[in-house]
């Protein structure tokens, strides 16, 4: 619990899911919030929540593909609480189809959200770190990242991007940064399929109700990886429920 207690920690895609999961956890364990969201009615909902509990949070509504936005998590960070400590990089999309369905628009929203939004997480955070000399990133990824399944080819390359932008990172790290990959299998959360046609949602979504396991599990897992000492980097962990190939 020490490791977690008053650190000062800045997550994306804290509205839902896995996200507001951790952000509960984070708070439940003495951290210093700050959520960003697209969903500016379900991220206050969140913040109340933990607020009212005695917690520490702020909410700022962010859309990830926007580098302002970003920067205004992080320099709500710093107005509030004087420094940040670490920045959760877990904002997502999961709208998978087939090749041939040609839902360009949906690749794109992946791309963006999971590539352009992490490297301007990246961009907003990083000289916060280096003038600190000390900050941590946790970047979300998947499973997808490890094992390609149609029909989620362009969530699994974004999700492969995630995976090497956050190793590329953490080699140019130094001895004063942590850098830790976060890498779910399938999770309990209402974007599972979310936007993709038929029969591709309906099938995850059935798959979801099966075998998922909950958001609160990966919450647990990003505040293990958290929770280290100073100079104990977790650089990657992959949680998947037992009956997932």
């Amino acid at each position: 619990m020490s490791g977690i207690r008053g650190k000062v920690i800045a997550l994306t895609g804290a509205s839902s899911g896995i996200g507001e999961a951790a952000a509960i956890y984070l708070a439940e364990r003495g951290a210093c919030l700050v959520l960003g969201a697209r969903r500016q009615d379900r991220l206050n909902a969140v913040v109340d929540r933990i607020t009212a509990q005695g917690g520490s949070a702020v909410g700022v509504v962010v859309d990830v593909t926007r580098r302002d936005d970003l920067k205004q998590l992080t320099e709500t960070a710093l107005d509030h609480f004087g420094r940040l400590d670490v920045l959760v990089s877990n904002a997502g999309t999961m709208a998978v189809s087939s090749f041939d369905e040609l839902c360009q628009d949906d690749w794109d929203s992946m791309v963006s959200t999971h590539i352009t939004g992490l490297l301007n997480g990246i961009g907003a955070a990083l000289p916060v770190f280096r003038q600190q000399r000390s900050g941590q990133f946790v970047n979300i990824a998947s499973t997808a990242a490890y094992v390609v399944k149609s029909p989620q080819t362009v969530y699994a390359a974004t999700k492969t991007a995630v995976k090497v932008l956050t190793e590329g990172l953490r080699q140019e790290s130094g001895p004063d940064l942590r850098v830790t990959l976060v890498s779910p299998g399938f999770t309990d959360t209402e974007g599972v399929g979310k936007g993709a046609p038929e029969p591709e949602a309906a099938a995850l979504a059935r798959k979801r109700d099966e075998i998922a396991m909950p958001p609160s599990a990966i919450a647990s897992t990003i505040g293990y990886a958290i929770e280290q000492p100073d100079g104990i980097d977790v650089s990657e962990i992959v949680a998947r429920p037992t009956v997932q190939a």
